[in-house]
Formats: C-alpha cells, structure tokens, sequence
C-alpha cells in the first residue's frame, strides 16, 4: 500500500480518534498532520509493517501525550465553558458533548486509555503497548478515570448507591 492510499484509506478514521483523545478539532488536525507527515518521512518503514495503522495510531496517541507534555499549563478543553451550542433534539450530541468534557478533565494517560480501551475497542495488553507501560498500569488508569468520572458524575454510579439512599430514609 502507498502512503497516498493509506491517508486515503485511514486519515478519517485517525482524525476522529484524535478527536476523541484531543477533544479540539483544531488540535485533532494538527496533531494528525504531524503525524502523518513524520510517517510519510517513514514509510518505507511504516508501509512494510503487518499493521501500519496501528503503528500510526500508537504516534498520534504518542504525539498527543507529547503535545500534553509541552503544553502542561493550558487549562484542559471545557466543552461546557466555550459555549458550543447544543439542539435540544440532538440527545446523543449533547452526551457526546458531555463525555468530551468530562474526558477533558482526566489526565492525559488516563483518558488515552479511556480512548483506546472504549472507542477503539482495545485490550490492556494492546493498550500497554501502544503506551509502552505494563497491562497492570493500564488497569490501574482505566481504574482511577472511571473512579474520577463517577465522582464528577454522580448519576452514573451504580444504582447500588440509590438503594442504599432510600434505606436510610
């Protein structure tokens, strides 16, 4: 397969897991355009490999985390404070919109491995590779972003906690 092919072939599918990771289409796309051209320098390399998807995937997450690094004292993306508009007949977008958010506010690795386990349908071994740490580490993130996530929304616990509300009454 030939480079032009590929983008052709995958650039959509890596722009909207960048969007998923990044939360910013803006920086989804600068991201993606990175990669794609430090790949395109490569792809000799890239193209020879069983699945170069994968291994370009694996440099868009490596690129955001990167991006996270050198950028550390901008405030994570708040859907909810820049004021995107929501139609009251579109549930699904406003939930979409309220995951983005409350994604925004995990720290970078956490939510890679949010991203990769629940939108791209990864393993924790898969995951641990492609962020290069153990399975165990990669539980231990999915772990506390879900706990962080149940905190800041309540109503996503368990119905456990509602039926121990109405005993107490």
């Amino acid at each position: 397969m030939t480079f032009s092919e590929f983008v052709v072939e995958r650039q959509r599918g890596l722009l909207r897991f960048a969007m998923v990771l990044t939360g910013d289409a803006r920086l989804c796309e600068e991201i993606v355009q990175d990669v794609l051209v430090r790949a395109y320098e490569r792809w000799a390399h890239i193209g020879a490999l069983e699945y170069p998807n994968a291994y370009v995937r694996r440099m868009v997450v490596n690129e955001f985390l990167s991006w996270r690094r050198k950028w550390s004292r901008v405030d994570p993306f708040d859907v909810a404070a820049h004021g995107i508009a929501q139609s009251d007949h579109a549930e699904a977008y406003a939930e979409r919109t309220a995951v983005l958010s409350d994604l925004a506010k995990l720290p970078r690795k956490q939510r890679a491995v949010l991203v990769l386990r629940y939108y791209d349908g990864l393993s924790d071994a898969e995951i641990a590779e492609v962020l290069g740490c153990s399975a165990g580490t990669v539980r231990g993130y999915a772990s506390r972003a879900l706990a962080t996530l149940r905190i800041e929304n309540p109503s996503t616990a368990s119905p456990a906690g509602t039926a121990s509300e109405e005993v107490a009454r």
